[in-house]
């Protein structure tokens, strides 16, 4: 059978609202969409179901952390591949489950399991990749970082299962905005700053990836045990800031 047009595929897959909502990364409104639209169209004539690259997604953004622990520029390029890869499967399996219709809620479990493993994983990899394999500060801050991100996502989720617990709708995008003016001239700055980025997967394999360049050039870890630091650092600001902002926002009302 002929394959589906793109734009017949778009228009199913890319519904209106979907690229501009807060859900969407950026690297998906940037680049990631445009490749996933036509992976995805190759992928409708075969088989494998929505869930199943979900699982590989998984496997894919695990690796990206486990990439970390390999020495030198290889493993930093290695991780920010796979961790693309992740990026580009969290697209296309949703992207297959649209055009075909096939939801569930395991796929939403693995979805979101998913993104525990790969952020977290990416955290680990990036305290043994500073500390040399040894058990030094360094290690310590990556889990130290790792817990944090769990817990920053485990917060957001938490919502959802109160407002599921409560019979309550799903939030909206405007219910995440704290009631009090002054909080929510602050979570605006912060949003601008960017510094939250920082703590997802994406973004900090690619900022592990500029420290591994750095540290080519100086031949030694200053560069990476840097960043380690700072993030560890960013993730627990963050961590109280977040919950602060959940309880003051409409969400649990």
């Amino acid at each position: 059978m002929p394959k589906v047009q793109l734009d017949e595929l778009r228009h199913v897959i890319h519904p209106p609202g979907k690229l501009e909502s807060r859900a969407e990364h950026w690297a998906g409104r940037l680049y990631m969409r445009s490749l996933s639209l036509r992976v995805t169209r190759h992928l409708l004539d075969t088989r494998i179901s929505p869930n199943q690259i979900t699982v590989i997604m998984v496997g894919a953004g695990v690796l990206s952390g486990v990439a970390l622990a390999l020495p030198g520029l290889g493993g930093a390029v290695l991780s920010v591949v796979f961790m693309q890869l992740y990026l580009l499967l969290d697209c296309v399996d949703g992207e297959v489950a649209r055009w075909r219709s096939q939801f569930s809620p395991l796929g939403v479990y693995l979805d979101r399991l998913g993104a525990y493993l790969a952020d977290a994983a990416v955290m680990v990899g990036m305290g043994i990749r500073a500390s040399e394999m040894g058990l030094d500060p360094y290690l310590v801050a990556g889990l130290a970082a790792a817990i944090g991100v769990l817990l920053l996502k485990s917060s957001s989720d938490l919502v959802h299962v109160a407002r599921s617990d409560s019979g309550m709708e799903k939030a909206t995008d405007q219910s995440v905005v704290p009631r009090s003016t002054g909080l929510a001239r602050v979570r605006r700055l912060a949003s601008a700053v960017g510094l939250h980025r920082l703590v997802n997967g994406i973004e900090c394999t690619l900022l592990l990836l500029v420290t591994a360049v750095v540290d080519l050039a100086l031949g030694d870890l200053t560069a990476t045990r840097i960043a380690t630091v700072a993030i560890t650092a960013i993730v627990w600001l963050l961590v109280p800031a977040h919950i602060v902002s959940i309880v003051a926002s409409s969400r649990l009302k």
